[in-house]
């Protein structure tokens, strides 16, 4: 089938003031078209932008468009930060599972929906790489759809594949994906932290790993480990060289095995090339993999997310800082809920115990304003570099000194005096 193309500033032109634009995220973030739509800045007023997290410089967010673009983010990323805590923006509270839902049941109905698919086979599909999630559901919603066709994205298996006919517009596009090294951000603090969580991953566990430092702290200490499986929201680099060693290799899961079931995925080159085209990762639509009873299915899941701070009773708040809008609920208590409900599953908050102003994150309180992502009732495991806190079946007092002995130890005196002003002694 042929493709026919157009160039990105004729396809945005379709997008008009007040219209409703769906962004795809993560690494697949349509950039070549997002700096179109931001020459048409403008001319726009109050286009709402919906989006997960997104990388790299839209553009759109810019001060200087104050009235152009509304972001009515659900997963608030760095690049639109600012916007969502001021006028341009702001935050809908939503589990990442159910975001779909918001678009197949008209909540949000789409108008236009900015998408970055990989090159088009013989037969006119192509793909939406490495960032299926909730894209999928977007571009069979969405009224009007806009393609930024790159041969740098990969072809990936799963259910983001998608016909030329499901596209209205097409549009060339050369540039490289956005590039993390989380790997590169380790310090001693997510090597010890990486240490610990490991030594709770028993053979043949299914992983779980959230963003960031940590989890790839953590797969570096799986050297020794054998016969583990991946059932994730998204992954990074991380998880190459196990995969390559044999020791990621899903035989013991329930659901998809042999093969790696994730929803996004962000790294550098060396991912990219390795998932492309590659029948070992199934990348498939966030409703389903970030289902708790799906996840819950698969044996031994070991969830490994992390916190802003957590409260003496358990408390996780991960996606604001006091009132302050950080990210989002994102898909960690549906992990955590999914690996409680496993045979032998293992749900983990993992952080350094102390921000990088010395803070600690562990607190007497919660921030005034803090959302709570996931509940003290939902926790079992919380580890820092100083250790691992069990707290499931463990009364408010109990889990408190838990947490105590965990604690930076530069912050243990007061924290202790609070918690012995609220519950007495151990």
């Amino acid at each position: 089938m042929q493709a026919n193309y157009v160039s990105a500033d004729e396809a945005v032109s379709h997008i008009q003031s007040g219209q409703r634009v769906f962004v795809q995220g993560s690494a697949a973030t349509p950039l070549h078209l997002l700096h179109a739509l931001a020459r048409r800045a403008p001319e726009l007023h109050k286009v709402e932008i919906v989006s997960i997290t997104t990388l790299g410089d839209m553009g759109i967010p810019h001060p200087g468009y104050p009235e152009s673009f509304y972001f009515n983010s659900l997963f608030v990323s760095a690049n639109v930060r600012e916007a969502v805590n001021d006028e341009r923006g702001d935050y809908v509270p939503v589990f990442l599972s159910e975001i779909p839902r918001l678009f197949d049941q008209q909540i949000l109905p789409l108008d236009v929906a900015l998408v970055h698919v990989s090159l088009p086979d013989k037969h006119g599909y192509c793909s939406l790489g490495v960032s299926v999630d909730i894209a999928r559901s977007a571009v069979k919603n969405a009224r009007y759809v806009i393609a930024q066709v790159n041969e740098h994205m990969p072809r990936t298996h799963g259910d983001g594949i998608i016909h030329l006919r499901e596209i209205h517009a097409l549009v060339e596009a050369h540039d490289s994906l956005p590039e993390i090294d989380y790997g590169a951000k380790l310090g001693s603090a997510e090597r010890a932290i990486g240490r610990h969580v490991a030594s709770l991953i028993e053979d043949g566990s299914t992983l779980q790993m959230g963003i960031g430092a940590v989890p790839d702290a953590v797969l570096q200490e799986l050297q020794n480990h054998r016969d583990l499986g991946v059932h994730t929201e998204m992954f990074s680099e991380g998880l190459i060289d196990l995969m390559e060693k044999g020791i990621i290799n899903n035989r013991f899961k329930k659901k998809h095995r042999r093969k790696v079931v994730s929803s996004f995925a962000v790294g550098g080159k060396r991912l990219y090339a390795y998932i492309d085209d590659n029948p070992e990762f199934a990348f498939l639509e966030i409703d389903y993999v970030n289902n708790p009873y799906v996840i819950a299915k698969n044996p031994r899941v070991v969830g490994i997310n992390s916190a802003i701070e957590i409260d003496i009773t358990g408390q996780v708040c991960a996606d604001s800082i006091g009132t302050y809008q950080y990210s989002g609920v994102g898909g960690q208590l549906d992990f955590m809920r999914g690996a409680s409900l496993s045979e032998g599953g293992k749900p983990i908050i993992a952080m350094p115990a102390s921000t990088g102003k010395g803070l600690s994150r562990i607190v007497p309180v919660v921030k005034p304003g803090a959302g709570i992502v996931t509940t003290r009732a939902h926790v079992h495991y919380v580890v820092t570099e100083h250790g691992i806190a069990y707290l499931f079946g463990k009364n408010l007092r109990q889990r408190a000194y838990a947490l105590l002995d965990i604690a930076d130890p530069q912050h243990r005196e007061s924290l202790e005096k609070e918690i012995y002003t609220r519950f007495g002694k151990r």
